[in-house]
């Protein structure tokens, strides 16, 4: 197992970073973007009332990433919302390495198309930094969820952290990787 290395990790060294330093005229091969990590996260507002409802969560993200996910704590009070600090809240995951490579391939070239009227990603989500987040409305677009299994349907944050310093750089990086952005 110590041997193995991602499909997307062997593209990106063999294709994708010799285009990016030809396409954006890099001087060195050290300016040429890469994935940093990349941060999966669930909010569960729910679970203050139903504590099974973040357990689930917890599960649903560790399937789907393969790497054992955290309960995350509210920063803050909310009254309205009946938040106190403290109160486990949500679920997160941070992927690095050959997880995250794993992860990235199947997000971009399995889950994404599967969801419902499929007609690519927004390019809003970048940040002005070369990182990129997206919203999945449903967790069930992933195959390692067992429909049946499911105690509610939610949605999930990925933000994907790059290397590169401005948002055209990490866009020209992302759609290397086949990042399906819209027209």
């Amino acid at each position: 197992m110590e041997n193995y290395v991602p499909r997307l990790k062997k593209v990106y060294k063999e294709k994708i970073a010799p285009e990016l330093f030809k396409e954006l005229g890099y001087t060195s091969t050290m300016q040429i973007p890469a994935v940093k990590k990349i941060v999966v996260s669930m909010g569960v507002g729910e679970a203050l009332t139903n504590k099974k409802l973040l357990d689930a969560a917890v599960t649903d993200l560790t399937q789907i990433t393969g790497q054992k996910a955290v309960k995350t704590r509210a920063k803050k009070s909310i009254a309205n919302f009946k938040l106190r600090e403290g109160n486990e809240v949500g679920a997160m995951v941070t992927l690095r390495g050959t997880i995250m490579y794993e992860f990235l391939d199947r997000l971009i070239n399995v889950a994404l198309p599967r969801v419902k009227d499929f007609r690519g990603i927004k390019s809003t989500g970048f940040d002005g930094h070369g990182n990129f987040s997206l919203g999945i409305t449903e967790q069930i677009i992933f195959p390692e969820i067992d429909f049946d299994k499911i105690v509610k349907v939610s949605g999930m944050n990925i933000s994907i952290v790059t290397s590169a310093p401005t948002d055209n750089e990490a866009r020209a990086l992302l759609s290397k990787f086949g990042m399906p952005f819209r027209k």
